[in-house]
């Protein structure tokens, strides 16, 4: 589920929770729209993690130049 999905099921259950006013016996809407509400958050929150680890950038590490010992001036190759 990508962010957009996370963010419908987030809307869809804030509308469910309070701006409803509907009765449906054997069924609570309130308690519906308060689960979408929490799984997009866990899905909002799964999906920033994933996409922080894959845009980690290691810095290049500069090459160490040590004197050419066969060299008698101390010149690097």
């Amino acid at each position: 589920m990508g962010l957009g999905g996370c963010l419908l099921l987030i809307a869809g259950g804030a509308i469910l929770t309070f701006a409803t006013d509907w009765d449906i016996s054997g069924f609570n809407l309130d308690v519906a729209g308060l689960i979408m509400m929490a799984v997009g958050l866990i899905g909002v929150g799964a999906y920033t993690s994933i996409a922080r680890r894959r845009r980690a950038v290691v810095p290049p590490v500069a090459p160490v130049m040590e004197p050419d010992p066969l060299r008698d001036d101390g010149r690097t190759l």
